[in-house]
């Protein structure tokens, strides 16, 4: 029913820049929350940032001041513009959305992109 595809992901050097988009398809009305979240070797699944439809923002500590989130709710996409990139933040980043109406009245708790991988490396 619904699909969210990745994208931006790669090799960064400390210091360096990334972008990550995810887009939603299927026959979606509304996304309550759209996030992303990551999961490094080790390590649990953890949230980076999220979005609700009204604009509403939540950030991880330890990417305050770096990241930065925005959503455009007529394309179902979020974004994570990433600065300042740090060797700490290598993982998996997992796209996320909560809450999503279907033009067929029907409702999908959550839903998980297949995830893209961010290392930071000299």
């Amino acid at each position: 029913q619904v699909q969210l595809v990745e994208s931006g992901g790669g090799l960064v050097q400390p210091g360096g820049s990334l972008r990550l988009s995810c887009a939603a398809s299927g026959s979606i009305f509304s996304i309550n929350v759209m996030g992303w979240y990551r999961q490094a070797p080790g390590k649990e699944r953890e949230l980076v940032a999220d979005i609700t439809g009204g604009g509403s923002i939540t950030y991880a500590d330890s990417v305050k001041g770096r990241f930065t989130i925005s959503r455009d709710n007529a394309k179902h996409t979020v974004y994570l513009q990433m600065n300042s990139l740090k060797p700490e933040d290598t993982a998996v980043y997992y796209c996320n959305a909560k809450g999503i109406y279907m033009h067929s009245r029907s409702y999908v708790t959550n839903s998980w992109g297949q995830g893209t991988q961010v290392t930071v490396s000299s």
